[in-house]
């Protein structure tokens, strides 16, 4: 018999995935989390019946996150990551020989544990002597702190439940605040095929507080319309232009200058319909 996971993407669209076994199941602070081994995704983890990521196609989204903005500026020495509680952005944060600290806070620390044990792919970042980890709300994280960041990246869940305030105009203003003169954060910000106007609206928000404000795409077969966007919002490297490339030793499966270049190219229809004119 076969047994299936299926996730409500949206009304009238459904994914369902084919289960090998169930690895492990707990109910955190916050949220219920469940690991299984799958068909063709290999290892996943869902919180809330939600899909975060996948051992087939998790490197693309991870090393574009991170590699886009951390690339793009001249020079990152202290890197913000909020969110990211499996690990995977975290992992490739540290491939960066020339950082020199990264704080990492996310609201779970069940997330955190889950993956430490049950995704070994993905959890080498958090034994990285750079670390700062630390567990609390990020969005009163950015409120109370006076550190000041190179680079900020955005890892976090949807708009909904304990993510929504991380796609807020207020939280945006606060990143805008703790970045360096030549800051740049990057966020991810959902599927622009089938959630058009949250796209837009995360969009817009962040143009309406960085002088610099650019979308990137990437394919995600796990996640809604199996497409998916980040957007960049900087204070002057811009963001379509990589400084640097990655080192030949990280063994990148994603990301390149090539790819770097390529993510950036947005259809007329898409902008037409997220309101971006050049």
């Amino acid at each position: 018999m076969k047994v299936y996971f299926v996730e409500d993407w949206l009304d009238g669209l459904y994914l369902g995935v084919q289960i090998e076994s169930v690895v492990y199941t707990t109910r955190t602070k916050f949220q219920e989390l469940a690991i299984f081994d799958t068909v063709e995704f290999g290892r996943m983890l869902t919180l809330d019946n939600v899909i975060q990521v996948t051992e087939v196609d998790e490197y693309i989204y991870h090393e574009c996150i991170a590699h886009v903005p951390l690339l793009t500026h001249p020079d990152p020495k202290r890197v913000l990551l909020i969110g990211g509680g499996d690990g995977g952005t975290l992992r490739e944060i540290t491939r960066h020989q020339n950082i020199e600290s990264i704080t990492m806070v996310d609201i779970d620390e069940g997330v955190i544990e889950a993956s430490k044990k049950y995704l070994p792919g993905f959890n080498q970042g958090f034994y990285d002597p750079r670390l700062n980890l630390v567990i609390q709300d990020g969005s009163v994280f950015v409120s109370e702190t006076e550190e000041r960041f190179d680079v900020i990246i955005i890892d976090s869940t949807d708009p909904e439940g304990p993510g929504e305030v991380l796609f807020t105009t207020e939280f945006y203003q606060s990143l805008r605040r703790l970045l360096t003169p030549s800051g740049i954060m990057c966020a991810q910000t959902e599927s622009p095929l089938v959630m058009t106007q949250t796209v837009k609206d995360i969009y817009h928000r962040i143009a309406d507080v960085f002088p610099i404000t650019k979308i990137f795409n990437v394919p995600m077969a796990c996640y809604p319309g199996g497409w998916w966007c980040f957007t960049c919002g900087s204070l002057g490297p811009d963001p379509e232009k990589p400084l640097r490339e990655p080192e030949e030793s990280w063994n990148l499966k994603f990301y390149s200058p090539e790819v770097h270049e390529k993510v950036f190219i947005l259809g007329p229809k898409l902008k037409r319909d997220l309101g971006i004119r050049e």
